[in-house]
């Protein structure tokens, strides 16, 4: 039985390693915030005696790859490939700044230097079968750090504070490099709309105050994730309608 011209099996296969990243997922956002090593010589017994299955974590993970699988399809090389091995690896990284960043009110800086890494790697990797590819996702990083350091600036001008942690403005950098620059771009308003619809709707219930702090980092990743599946020109006309007041016609 084939979904999308890719075997049954191939799902269950991707399924089950969502699995089992979703749990791991689960023991990095315990170490990362305190600063512990993901892995260490004790690793076996601090793992078996902290062991605890958090399975809306594995079955979130196991869902996401699922369908990042039947969205993207399975090709015959690995440059063809890529993009589905980049967001099978950019998703786990996401989930952990999601949750830490809302729990803690931070994003480790270990947390962003790796999904920077790995961004960079790829891009390397883009650039050896189209260096103009390459050169977008390079200039998506200087775009979208751009973008939130204008505007931490400035409200540090008008507010006399900053108006988000510089942990954000090097995570929306490091995502650059995963999606170019006209979907940071995407990605970076659709993070401002989503937090200002969930930011006026706590207000309103009375959950949290005008002035206070709201993890930004989690409105970057799930606007990330809504990238990886939304066309890019889809994602523009829907933003351009909302903001035009429907006006615009495609």
């Amino acid at each position: 039985m084939y979904f999308n011209d890719v075997h049954i099996l191939y799902y269950v296969l991707i399924g089950i390693i969502g699995l089992l990243v979703g749990q791991f997922i689960d023991w990095c956002n315990k170490r990362l915030p305190e600063g512990k090593k993901v892995f260490s010589k004790e690793i076996a017994k601090e793992y078996k005696e902290t062991f605890k299955p958090n399975y809306l974590l594995m079955f979130v993970t196991s869902f996401i790859y699922i369908m990042l699988l039947y969205h993207c399809g399975l090709q015959q090389g690995i440059i063809e490939n890529l993009d589905l091995i980049q967001y099978l690896i950019l998703t786990p990284l996401l989930l952990s700044v999601m949750i830490i960043d809302h729990k803690k009110q931070i994003i480790p800086n270990r947390l962003v230097l790796t999904i920077f890494e790995i961004g960079l790697l790829f891009a390397f990797i883009y650039g050896i079968s189209d260096i103009n590819i390459a050169m977008t996702k390079i200039l998506g990083m200087v775009v979208g750090a751009g973008i939130f350091l204008i505007i931490t600036l400035s409200g540090g001008l008008i507010y006399e504070k900053d108006s988000m942690g510089f942990g954000d403005i090097k995570l929306i950098g490091a995502l650059g490099l995963y999606f170019g620059s006209s979907s940071i771009i995407t990605i970076s308003i659709m993070s401002f709309l989503i937090g200002a619809i969930v930011s006026i709707f706590l207000i309103i219930i009375r959950k949290r105050k005008v002035n206070e702090y709201i993890a930004f980092g989690t409105f970057i990743a799930l606007s990330s994730f809504i990238s990886m599946f939304v066309p890019f020109g889809t994602i523009l006309i829907i933003l351009l309608k909302i903001f035009t007041l429907g006006l615009y016609k495609a």
